[in-house]
């Protein structure tokens, strides 16, 4: 029984089985047969996607291409998950602050480690942007280096923030199923299928989000 509008988040299963989770690996499973077993019309959505994506962030890396193998996979991933949660009875792993942060912090450190490693110098003039006058240099350096740490967090709460949002929408609407009178009835349902639209559309826009300031950081951080 949901207690609250909030309530549909929360897991079904017990915490020693939660098998709500595998939801999350759903995509891993269907993709290789569709890509490389049954090439079907949706084989060619997938490559023309991938150049696409492809074309978007190699600019941004071009010192550092196989960051894009990190960028693309995480845009399948991620929208692919979104997708997928919209369907009826499917757990949606992205409106959990735990998925999205374990997605977000390890590829962050990832990169900091890597870049402070191979490329410390260009983090550093990252800190101070060109004709900083000399008395904002320490505070543009403590701000740069507060906007660094947050990244993390900022990519996780977007992500989880807009996926839920629609859910709640769709929720909301349900829940009128009961109340609206006859002659509203087929109104109610246009509008559930334009939000349907939006929310898919949503999806595939915050996993393009995710990726790209993923690839901006990676081109900071390597280039």
């Amino acid at each position: 029984m949901m207690t609250n509008l909030f309530s549909i988040f929360d897991p079904s299963t017990p915490n020693f089985f939660s098998s709500n989770w595998i939801s999350a690996l759903i995509p891993l499973l269907l993709l290789p047969p569709v890509v490389w077993a049954m090439p079907v019309r949706w084989t060619q959505v997938i490559y023309l996607t991938l150049s696409f994506l492809f074309k978007e962030f190699f600019p941004l890396l071009k010192k550092s291409a196989f960051v894009l193998i990190m960028a693309l996979a995480l845009f399948f991933f991620i929208s692919l998950n979104n997708i997928m949660g919209l369907a009826p009875y499917i757990f949606t792993a992205t409106t959990q602050l735990v998925f999205t942060a374990a997605l977000a912090i390890p590829l962050w450190l990832t990169l900091m480690l890597y870049g402070w490693l191979n490329n410390p110098s260009n983090l550093l003039i990252h800190l101070i942007p060109q004709s900083t006058p000399l008395i904002l240099m320490p505070f543009m350096v403590l701000i740069e280096t507060i906007s660094n740490i947050i990244r993390p967090l900022t990519l996780t709460m977007r992500l989880t923030a807009n996926m839920v949002a629609g859910h709640l929408l769709i929720t909301l609407l349900n829940s009128m199923d009961f109340t609206p009178p006859l002659l509203a009835t087929p109104l109610l349902f246009i509008i559930k299928q334009l939000l349907l639209l939006l929310e898919i559309a949503v999806a595939i826009i915050q996993a393009y989000v995710f990726s790209v300031l993923m690839t901006l950081y990676a081109a900071e951080f390597t280039n």
